[in-house]
């Protein structure tokens, strides 16, 4: 199992012979222009809520691949509407298996709507099943209790935002890694923007002190999992 972070909360993740793209905000991002979006061929894009800095490249990639979109009921039918009807889905609490493994969707304590508006639904995140490991995609979130309902999943990897202002920062997430009983964590959603950009040495040595493996990826960067 492999990852590959294209910046912000973007990330492939390779389980189960298929590749699955989460959140795709690549062309619109500064940080990310050596990232060429027509060159990602991903079999599923999975989609957390509808904010602009995570689906602004959904329709493109998805024209460009044929891939399945897994999300939230109500952003499956805003698809629908543009004519892309090739989208799972799903609410909270509900699991699906697909033929890479089972995806379970979970709480994520945000706000949601669509770059045009509509209604986005629920905010999300994700508990991936596959090759016999359980991977952990919190999307855009506070830290909330609900958390402590992954703590005996024996989750392997979790990815979290460390930001702040918009989601959780570095000390919340570390609170959250105890809530969910994960060790090993993938940092998202930080300097792309001012308000979101992080020290991060500081992090690290925060997530240290904790007994925490932090990764934080350079854009571009894969890591086995």
């Amino acid at each position: 199992m492999k990852t590959t972070y294209y910046g912000h909360a973007s990330f492939e993740l390779e389980a189960g012979g298929k590749k699955l793209l989460f959140d795709p905000f690549i062309s619109h991002n500064p940080l990310a222009k050596a990232i060429d979006v027509n060159s990602l061929k991903p079999d599923y894009i999975l989609v957390s809520h509808g904010h602009g800095d995570h689906v602004a490249d959904l329709e493109t990639i998805q024209k460009n691949s044929g891939a399945t979109v897994i999300c939230i009921a109500e952003i499956a039918g805003w698809l629908g509407n543009k004519g892309i009807e090739n989208a799972h889905g799903m609410n909270i609490g509900g699991g699906y298996d697909f033929d890479f493994g089972r995806v379970k969707m979970v709480y994520a304590l945000h706000s949601s709507s669509m770059p045009d508006g509509a209604y986005g639904g629920s905010p999300a995140g994700f508990v991936i099943y596959a090759d016999g490991k359980k991977i952990y995609y919190s999307g855009d979130t506070a830290l909330t209790m609900d958390m402590k309902l992954l703590a005996d999943e024996n989750l392997d990897w979790a990815y979290l935002p460390l930001g702040d202002n918009y989601t959780m920062g570095a000390d919340d997430a570390i609170k959250a890694a105890g809530f969910i009983n994960c060790k090993n964590i993938i940092g998202m959603h930080y300097d792309t923007f001012p308000v979101i950009k992080i020290d991060k040495s500081e992090v690290r040595k925060k997530f240290e002190s904790a007994g925490l493996n932090l990764k934080l990826l350079a854009i571009g960067e894969s890591l086995t999992l």
